[in-house]
C-alpha cells in the first residue's frame, strides 16, 4: 500500500507541472532566444513557451510583449530597456505566463521613468519568480500585477525604485494641492485577487531621505494649489507653502480597496521605504515580515476589512510602526434612489494585531523629518479623513512587543548613553465623531513612551 501511495503521489506530480501554468516551476524553459534576431522575435516563433534568456546583457529598445498562455522568460540574462518611456516587460491576457530568474534594469541616465519594469494585466496564475529589478525609478509600480487573479510575486529582489517627482493632488475636493516628494512603489497589487507575495527584498539604496536630499530637490515644495484649501489639507502647509509629507515611496502596495481579495503578503524584507506595506484591501494576511528603517511600517485603510497582521519585525520606523484608519474612499452602503444606484459598505476594521514586535522606534533616518513633536507612535488608530467615513470598529490586538531599546543604553561617542524613548505613547488612538470603536487590547506588552504608555484608556 505504500508503495502505491508514493506511485500514485509521484504520478500527480509530474502530472500536475506539466501544463504551461507550472512551466516557471521547473526552472527549465522550450527554446533559448540566442537563436533568433531578439527575445521579442524569439517569444512570436514560440508562442506559448518559455524562452530562455542566455547570460549576458540584452539591451533593448521596444517593450517585451508576452500575450500568449503559458508564455515566459527564464536565465540568467541581464535585460536592458534603453527607452525610458517604455516598460520592459509586460504580460497580457496570458493564462500561466511566467518570467523567472532575470534581471531587468535601465542604463545610467535613462533610469528615471513612468513605466514599469514589469506590467502583468488580466491574467490568471502570472508567476514572477527570482527576478531581479533594479534602477527601474519610476513614480509606477517597479512590479505591478494590474486584474490579475491567482498570481504570485516571489523571491524577487526590487532595488533603487524610487524617483524625485510631482505628488498632484489638484483633483480632488480633499486636497487641491501639487507638491515636489520622493515617489514610486516596489511592487504593486491593483485589482486582483489571490494574488502571493511572498519572500522578495525591497530597498531603496540610492534616494535616501536626508536634509541634503531634501534640500537638493525642494521635497516638500508646495508648486500648485487651487483656489480653495481642500478640506482635509493642513492649513499650516497650506499657508507656508510646503508640506513634511514628502517621503510618499512604498516597497509594497495592495491597493483598489473594493475589488482586490484575498492576498498574502508573507516573508518579505523591507528597507528604507517612506512606506514599508500599504494596504488598501480586504482579507489580507500580512505576516512574518520586516520592516527596516521606514518612516512608516505598515497601513491599511481606504475601506481595508479583515487584515490579519501578525508576527511580523518593525525595526526603527519614525511616523508609526503599525496603522490602521479609515479614509476618504471608507464610505457606508448606500440604497438606490433614482438615478443613483446602490453602493455596498467600504469600510475598515473586523481585523487582529496579533504577535508583532516593534523596536528602536524613532532611531531611524527618517525620525529628523518629522521630529519627537509629531506624535510619532508605535501604534496609530486614527479618526476619519472626511465626516462621511465610518470608523475603523472591532479590532483585536494581543500578544504584541513595543520594546523601549533605549531602556537597554545605546553608544554614542564611544560611551554608553540611557536614552529616553522616541515616541509620546506606545499607542495612540485619535478622537472625534469617527474615533475607533470595539478596540480590543489583550496580552501586550507596551513599554510606555515619554509620556505614556497610551493616550486614552486600554481596554480589554
Amino acid at each position: 500500500m505504500i508503495g502505491l501511495l508514493r506511485a500514485v503521489g509521484a504520478t500527480s506530480l509530474l502530472f500536475l507541472a506539466a501544463g504551461p501554468a507550472a512551466s516557471w516551476a521547473r526552472g527549465d524553459s522550450d527554446v533559448s532566444s540566442g537563436r533568433y534576431p531578439s527575445i521579442q522575435a524569439a517569444l512570436d516563433a514560440n508562442p506559448g513557451k518559455v524562452v530562455e534568456v542566455p547570460p549576458g546583457d540584452h539591451e533593448i529598445h521596444e517593450t517585451i510583449r508576452i500575450a500568449t498562455a503559458g508564455g515566459g522568460l527564464s536565465g540568467s540574462g541581464r535585460i536592458i530597456q534603453a527607452d525610458p518611456t517604455k516598460a520592459v516587460v509586460r504580460i497580457d491576457h496570458a493564462d500561466g505566463a511566467s518570467l523567472r530568474g532575470l534581471t531587468l534594469t535601465r542604463p545610467e541616465g535613462r533610469r528615471e521613468t513612468e513605466f514599469e519594469a514589469v506590467l502583468a494585466t488580466d491574467s490568471r496564475d502570472v508567476a514572477l519568480v527570482d527576478l531581479k529589478v533594479v534602477d527601474n525609478q519610476t513614480r509606477a509600480g517597479a512590479v505591478e500585477l494590474l486584474n490579475c487573479v491567482d498570481s504570485q510575486v516571489r523571491d524577487c529582489l526590487v532595488q533603487n525604485y524610487q524617483r524625485v517627482g510631482i505628488d498632484d493632488r489638484t483633483g480632488t475636493p480633499d486636497q487641491g494641492f501639487a507638491f515636489r516628494c520622493i515617489i514610486g512603489t516596489g511592487v504593486m497589487i491593483r485589482e486582483c485577487q489571490g494574488t502571493l507575495i511572498q519572500g522578495n527584498r525591497v530597498r531603496e539604496d540610492r534616494l535616501v531621505a536626508t536634509p541634503e536630499v531634501k534640500r537638493q530637490f525642494e521635497l516638500g515644495r508646495i508648486i500648485k494649489k487651487n483656489a480653495v484649501r481642500g478640506r482635509i489639507a493642513s492649513a499650516r502647509d497650506w499657508e507656508r507653502g510646503e508640506t513634511d509629507n514628502w517621503m510618499q515611496g512604498t516597497a509594497i502596495h495592495v491597493a483598489s480597496p473594493e475589488t482586490t481579495d484575498c492576498t498574502r503578503v508573507i516573508g518579505n524584507y523591507v528597507e528604507r521605504a517612506g512606506q514599508g506595506f500599504d494596504i488598501h484591501a480586504d482579507h489580507v494576511i500580512l505576516s512574518q515580515n520586516i520592516v527596516n528603517d521606514a518612516l512608516i511600517g505598515m497601513k491599511a485603510m481606504h475601506g481595508s476589512k479583515h487584515v490579519i497582521v501578525t508576527g511580523n519585525q518593525f525595526i526603527k520606523n519614525s511616523l508609526w510602526s503599525i496603522g490602521m484608519m479609515p479614509g476618504a474612499a471608507s464610505l457606508p452602503s448606500r440604497a438606490a434612489e433614482g438615478d443613483r444606484p446602490a453602493r455596498a459598505a467600504n469600510v475598515d476594521g473586523g481585523s487582529i494585531i496579533a504577535n508583532n514586535i516593534i523596536t528602536d522606534f524613532g532611531l531611524g533616518q527618517t525620525r529628523w523629518i518629522w521630529g519627537d513633536e509629531s506624535g510619532g507612535c508605535p501604534f496609530r488608530f486614527d479618526h476619519g479623513q472626511v465626516p462621511e467615513n465610518p470608523p475603523l470598529t472591532d479590532v483585536i490586538i494581543q500578544g504584541n512587543l513595543v520594546y523601549d531599546t533605549g531602556r537597554d543604553t545605546l553608544i554614542r561617542d564611544g560611551k554608553p548613553e540611557v536614552v529616553p524613548p522616541r515616541y509620546q505613547y506606545a499607542v495612540r488612538v485619535e478622537g472625534g465623531p469617527t474615533a475607533p470603536v470595539g478596540l480590543h487590547f489583550a496580552n501586550n506588552v507596551f513599554h510606555p513612551g515619554v509620556r505614556g504608555i497610551s493616550n486614552v484608556e486600554l481596554k480589554p
